[in-house]
């Protein structure tokens, strides 16, 4: 891992040699700051205690393409099956970390649905108000990804504005050739009583490795509803490393669903700070893996004013060698009366080489709050698999049948109709059966 880590701070100097005049601006100045904390910290091992169980050892010990190439080229059609194809949708699409106009439909009417660097030129004052003040540039990666910062999603939402359909944001990657390292950034403002509705997915295309160090940052004003959905449904030999980072004003909603069905390693860094009275978080998980492929989710919910309320729920299905990871914290303030927080995992281990680790957290600091917090790990049961095979389901689809039912209460509320067809052909796939009927 040191052979990378000082591959990429030779490559800060050459991609600060990039940015001409984008030199003199604030948000350089945290990439400067950010690229300090990356070299005193470097990538982390096991012995962090937020790392013990995911050795990024097999991933970092070898060497990858930095700087990606434009010239890749793909057509709508050898990407559809990727978008929410039959939903009029916007869309903001990225090659190799280089925005794809062709096959995107941004638009700068009422709101903006665009880039990153677009922001940079366009919208400087936003990027200086909102970006890096949102995230935590001590951890690692995030730092490492502020370092680098230039593209990636940037949707911003005035006051009483909704956008009246889901925006996609999709990351390709062409690594046919080479090992890839990407690192978008997403920055996403919506304002008071605005609202908007994201589908976000990262995708290599290519047999070489890839790894993808993801950072979005959200700020949801007073009243504000935001909904963004993540699908991780990537190959045997691409990581995906996602911190997102939420800050939520007075009576403001942000619900986050991470589906987690592919992907070598997958780990989501996923915080809220609850900053004024009212504001509701819902964090919704599903993870089915198998082979030998992991996930770690790693949570952190800080309750910070009083009247606030947080819900959370992940669920895990593992076969063959998987692994799942669950580290969920729900800090709440001293300040923080009348706190109403849930939190749950619940996982199904497939097989007697599949594995969980998982451990709920509270750290109350108030008196007057109502949280609860519980995990389990256990196996299909066995009186509702023969009931169901006694009315003659086969024994496949009476198993499907019962982790569809197990995954249920992760998916309400999804309000894009084809978003819900889409999960469950990838559910139904990923237990290797055909089942006709909606979740």
């Amino acid at each position: 891992m040191d052979m990378f880590k000082d591959k990429l701070l030779s490559s800060f100097i050459v991609f600060e040699n990039q940015l001409n005049g984008g030199k003199n601006t604030p948000f350089h100045q945290q990439r400067r700051k950010a690229i300090d904390v990356f070299e005193e910290k470097g990538f982390p091992t096991v012995k962090n205690e937020e790392w013990k169980y995911t050795n990024l050892k097999p991933i970092f010990n070898k060497d990858y393409n930095v700087f990606l190439s434009s010239e890749e080229s793909l057509e709508f059609r050898d990407v559809r099956r990727f978008f929410l194809s039959e939903s009029d949708t916007y869309k903001i699409v990225f090659i190799n970390g280089f925005f794809a106009s062709w096959l995107s439909s941004t638009t700068h009417q009422n709101y903006d649905v665009c880039t990153f660097s677009a922001a940079l030129e366009r919208h400087r004052d936003i990027i200086d108000k909102y970006a890096g003040s949102i995230g935590r540039n001590e951890d690692n990666f995030t730092a490492l990804n502020t370092s680098f910062a230039r593209e990636g999603a940037f949707i911003h939402v005035p006051d009483g504005r909704a956008v009246e359909k889901p925006i996609e944001i999709i990351f390709l990657t062409t690594n046919n050739e080479n090992n890839t390292f990407s690192q978008p950034r997403n920055l996403v403002v919506v304002g008071r009583n605005a609202s908007c509705c994201v589908v976000e997915r990262h995708q290599s295309l290519g047999e070489q490795a890839s790894v993808s160090n993801s950072v979005t940052e959200i700020f949801a004003d007073e009243g504000a509803q935001v909904t963004y959905h993540k699908i991780q449904n990537d190959g045997e030999n691409a990581s995906l490393i996602d911190s997102t980072t939420v800050k939520q004003k007075k009576d403001s909603t942000v619900t986050i669903h991470t589906f987690s069905f592919g992907g070598k390693v997958t780990r989501n860094n996923l915080e809220f700070d609850l900053e004024e009275p009212g504001a509701t978080a819902n964090l919704y998980g599903i993870s089915i893996l198998n082979n030998r492929q992991l996930v770690d989710n790693h949570t952190v919910v800080n309750h910070i004013a009083p009247h606030c309320q947080s819900n959370e729920l992940y669920k895990g299905i593992y076969d063959d060698n998987a692994r799942g990871v669950f580290n969920g914290k729900v800090h709440v303030y001293p300040h923080a009366q009348k706190t109403n927080a849930f939190q749950e995992n619940n996982n199904l281990l497939l097989a007697d080489t599949a594995s969980v680790d998982t451990k709920p957290q509270l750290e109350i600091y108030a008196d007057d709050v109502k949280c609860s917090h519980g995990c389990t790990i256990g196996q299909l049961d066995e009186d509702a698999l023969f009931y169901l095979r006694q009315r003659g389901i086969p024994f496949k689809e009476a198993q499907a049948l019962l982790m569809f039912a197990f995954t249920t209460d992760a998916l309400q509320n999804l309000g894009i109709p084809e978003l819900k067809n889409k999960l469950n052909r990838l559910i139904a796939r990923k237990l290797s059966v055909s089942l006709d009927f909606d979740l």
